[in-house]
């Protein structure tokens, strides 16, 4: 299968030697195309895992994003959502009937990428879809190398519009077969983002130890008890919003990611914490655990429960300080549903938004 990969972050490059590496026609496409170099003159990426080191040939690197999205059946973006806005508007001359975008995961960008591609002007009939995490935990430890932690074996994935999933998921199973779940709308796939309940707790709650050590392992030195209970909080919040929405299980709670092999990556937080490729510079105004999983996501899924009418005073609690933090009110961010127009939807009118897509 061709699939195009947008970006050049972490996930990006794992994405791309995985998928290469599986037998997939792989363009790697990302804007700055000199970064680009070290993946063309060294032949490809090398990847690091529990099978040893290995370099993987990427049939194509460019920084000409209609060259790498020409007869691609999946579009994949394993880019954090803060870039999702750019890459929409990037892509959206170049996109045709029956193409399938993917965001590992999304922060509700299925619907804003979809709005921003028709508002171009582009009709084609494309669908999204969107997951609960990275399909990788992986970093980067050069400009052609990629460390894989581990790979996810659950990726529960919602479509918009909801009535083309079998398309979709058909399509996204041929690169993570055995892996895809469908989770309903991407609504329902939105609402599974981990990001938004891991990682506000972990930096807000370490603010101090990050601000004054060089480096800290907020999955580590970070994660104690006080930080998880909070955490566990925050996702019950998270899995109130979806029972009250009418989403069912599994909901893949947060706490399994800890203690069992039910979540999305299996038993991973100990391979994480091991790995030592976690222990970081992380910048409060910055970073985007803030800008990516708090401003955009945390403020989504506060607007969701707001919208539900369900109680959620740990994701307010969390927002006002980010906020404070930030120094601006973060309640009606670009990603609330305020800010996206569906705060005055009823129930059945959003349903069947989601269900159909946009006019």
């Amino acid at each position: 299968m061709k699939i195009a990969v947008l970006g050049g972050g972490h996930g990006c490059y794992a994405a791309a030697a995985d998928l290469s590496e599986a037998g997939h026609e792989v363009r790697l496409w990302r804007r700055d195309g000199a970064a680009l170099e070290a993946v063309r003159q060294g032949g490809g990426i090398r990847v690091k895992d529990i099978d040893g080191t290995r370099l993987v040939a990427v049939p194509l690197a460019t920084a000409d994003i209609g060259e790498a999205l020409r007869g691609a059946e999946l579009v994949l973006i394993p880019s954090p959502a803060l870039a999702q806005d750019d890459i929409a508007r990037a892509m959206a001359p170049h996109l045709v009937d029956g193409q399938v975008v993917y965001l590992p995961p999304g922060t509700f960008g299925s619907f804003t990428m979809d709005r921003i591609v028709r508002a171009s002007g582009n009709a084609a009939k494309v669908v999204y879809a969107e997951t609960g995490t990275l399909p990788w935990l992986a970093r980067k430890h050069g400009p052609a190398e990629v460390a894989i932690t581990i790979r996810a074996v659950h990726l529960p994935t919602g479509v918009y519009p909801a009535s083309e999933s079998r398309h979709a998921l058909e399509v996204i199973a041929k690169a993570f077969p055995g892996v895809i779940e469908d989770c309903g709308d991407a609504l329902s796939g939105a609402l599974m983002n981990a990001g938004p309940i891991i990682h506000p707790p972990l930096i807000l709650m370490n603010a101090a130890p990050l601000q004054h050590f060089d480096r800290w392992d907020i999955h580590n030195e970070g994660t104690q008890p006080a930080v998880r209970a909070v955490t566990n909080a925050l996702d019950a919040e998270r899995v109130a919003v979806r029972e009250a929405l009418g989403y069912g299980a599994p909901h893949f709670p947060l706490a399994d990611h800890y203690n069992s092999d039910r979540w999305m990556y299996g038993d991973a937080h100990k391979k994480l914490t091991d790995s030592g490729d976690w222990r970081e510079k992380i910048d409060l105004h910055t970073h985007r655990y803030m800008l990516e999983d708090t401003v955009l996501g945390l403020a989504f899924l506060a607007s969701v429960a707001r919208y539900a009418q369900v109680d959620a005073p740990v994701a307010h609690g969390l927002l006002a300080i980010a906020g404070a933090i930030l120094g601006r009110d973060l309640r009606e961010g670009p990603r609330s549903f305020e800010a996206l127009g569906l705060a005055e939807l009823s129930r059945g009118d959003l349903q069947a938004l989601l269900q159909r897509g946009q006019a």
